[in-house]
């Protein structure tokens, strides 16, 4: 539900703001090879559930580098760092905290009028993570690979705004760090995201074009 209503207000927000680009000349809008690009994407997922008097709330932080081989093709290094939380009746009960490291590559494939550009993107990526609470508190080491869409809009020829949907597609491997222990695996078609991986959820961000 959080993230049909973030989704919502990402179109709302693109529609509005596109407004002032119609009339518009003389201005170019998009990338070119030899491009860098930074990009910074933050995103946030809660629920309540009242019957069972139980909050979860998860958080994540993913800036990304990337390289223009051509005007469309882009590929470059990403960092993940996501946290998330549960509480019954107010009491803390479980919480994870994660950081990843890895590669994607993005291909543009359709524009939107000037300032719009659409894009399909997939990545791999490298972390660890820790869940549960005190002397209970384990690690996990793991890879992901995921693959999802997302669209730019360009606010000026420099800053760019991003939405994206990370992870429909995914697969995901770790193994607690504990002798004896074996490795378990996924791999499944998502809208939601999962905070076992710092990617997977829908995100707004902000990106410069160098």
């Amino acid at each position: 539900m959080k993230n049909f209503f973030l989704t919502a207000v990402a179109v709302f927000t693109f529609t509005a703001v596109s407004a002032q680009s119609e009339n518009e000349s003389g201005k170019s809008f998009g990338f070119a090879k030899g491009d860098i690009f930074v990009e910074g994407n933050l995103g946030f997922n809660s629920s309540n559930d009242r019957n069972t008097e139980t909050q979860e709330n998860t958080l994540f932080l993913a800036p990304q580098v990337g390289y223009f081989l051509t005007e469309k093709l882009v590929v470059g290094v990403q960092l993940g760092i996501g946290t998330s939380q549960r509480e019954i009746r107010g009491v803390e009960v479980a919480k994870s905290s994660s950081l990843a490291a890895g590669l994607f590559g993005r291909y543009y494939f359709l524009e939107l009028g000037k300032r719009f550009k659409t894009y399909a993107d997939a990545g791999i990526d490298f972390g660890s993570s820790k869940s549960g609470l005190g002397n209970a508190e384990v690690t996990s080491n793991g890879a992901s690979f995921g693959a999802g869409i997302g669209i730019n809009y360009f606010v000026t020829e420099r800053i760019v705004l991003n939405f994206g949907l990370r992870n429909i597609l995914s697969y995901q491997t770790s193994k607690v760090d504990v002798a004896g222990a074996k490795s378990t695996s996924s791999f499944g078609f998502d809208l939601n995201g999962n905070i076992a991986n710092p990617f997977a959820a829908g995100s707004f961000g902000v990106g410069y074009r160098f």
